[in-house]
């Protein structure tokens, strides 16, 4: 029975563990993604694909899409954060576009850097010119006005 070739596993699952497929047996390396090495979320590489398409420079080097990468990803932790406690003074659990508009607007460095930007649903801050406020005078108050 020896002599019998059976033919070889091609299921993942029928493969023993120490074999990969398709080689001599040698480590298969996983590859790792550029946000990965740099630590970040945002995506490196769309960041770099995104350079390139919008011909901004004929060349685009390899540390310039990490770098922009990671500001993205600074600036909306950023907005995030300031939104989440929007959200929080307001008793609620989601964040809504009036939390960001919120957050942007209460936040000096932020309005300066979006000021510009109209976010959608976001309303705007509250505000009451001071000219239009009840005065507040020292007089009787049963007599409003005077003859």
């Amino acid at each position: 029975y020896s002599s019998v070739r059976y033919p070889p596993p091609t299921h993942p699952s029928q493969m023993p563990k120490n074999v990969t497929p398709g080689g001599r047996g040698g480590s298969k390396k996983k590859s790792t993604s550029r946000s990965a090495k740099a630590g970040l979320q945002f995506p490196v590489g769309r960041v770099h694909r995104h350079l390139k398409l919008g011909r901004y420079a004929e060349r685009i080097g390899a540390g310039a899409p990490v770098y922009m990468a990671a500001v993205l990803e600074y600036l909306a932790a950023e907005v995030l954060e300031l939104a989440g406690n929007a959200a929080r003074d307001n008793k609620k659990s989601r964040i809504i576009p009036r939390h960001v508009t919120l957050a942007v607007r209460n936040d000096e460095e932020l309005n300066k850097l979006l000021s510009g930007v109209t976010v959608a649903q976001g309303g705007v801050l509250p505000n009451i010119h001071s000219v239009l406020l009840p005065k507040k005078s020292g007089k009787k108050a049963g007599s409003s006005q005077e003859y």
